[in-house]
């Protein structure tokens, strides 16, 4: 006899729950019951057999902003980027990692909760086409990692390691910064899990492409037009 969990309802702690439904509708969800009062307001949605609770309350309760919040997988990436982009959302592209094969976007509701969505079954090569908007954080680390090794920088061994402080055997291959001046070296797998759970983390590629590039290429031009 099984004695375990039975279900689960994920619960979001939302502004206005009328203004986050219709976003979470676009990943098909539809809402199946509704109720509160004026200060605490709660909407329960279903897609299929899954479940999500948005719940409004007054005063907002602080939470804390995370990298990520939710990750779905949807039966057609594609739609879902469209009905989204359609509603006003932006929507960048993350690639086609080993779980999400059909590709995988990142996009955020309108309370700020970053949702994660991608697509298991996988796309034909031809129809993935280039990477729009800001390059893919998958793509991104493993381009550092091939500079790094390129011009032989990374120690031997990953400085991050696991959880519970265990030493990491893997090869370092990405170097990580944050806006404190702290770095560290590390493997794929860790460098990629330290950037989405450690805030201000970013990817230091010492290729000369840094911020002073960045501010150089928006100063001001001359107007050619004014000029032809």
């Amino acid at each position: 006899m099984h004695n375990g969990v039975q279900a689960q309802v994920p619960v979001l702690y939302v502004a206005d729950a009328d203004l986050a439904r219709p976003f979470y509708e676009c990943f098909g969800y539809s809402e199946v019951r509704s109720g509160g009062d004026g200060d605490s307001r709660w909407s329960y949605l279903q897609c299929g057999e899954l479940t999500l609770l948005l719940a409004a309350v007054k005063p907002r309760l602080v939470t804390v902003a995370l990298p990520l919040l939710v990750y779905l997988y949807v039966d057609d990436l594609a739609a879902t980027m469209a009905r989204l982009t359609a509603a006003g959302h932006a929507v960048e592209r993350a690639g086609h990692p080993e779980h999400a094969p059909g590709g995988e976007c990142r996009t955020a509701d309108p309370d700020g909760n970053v949702v994660v969505f991608g697509q298991r079954r996988g796309a034909p090569e031809q129809s993935r086409g280039a990477e729009s908007g800001r390059e893919a954080r998958f793509s991104l680390i493993r381009e550092a990692a091939a500079a790094a090794s390129r011009r032989g920088l990374a120690p031997a061994r990953c400085q991050i390691g696991g959880p519970r402080g265990e030493p990491c055997e893997e090869p370092a291959e990405v170097k990580l910064a944050d806006a404190w001046g702290d770095t560290v070296w590390g493997c794929l797998a860790h460098a990629d899990e330290t950037l989405l759970n450690a805030r201000g983390a970013f990817l230091a590629t010492e290729d000369g492409m840094g911020l002073a590039a960045f501010l150089r290429a928006r100063q001001a031009q001359p107007d050619r037009a004014a000029q032809s």
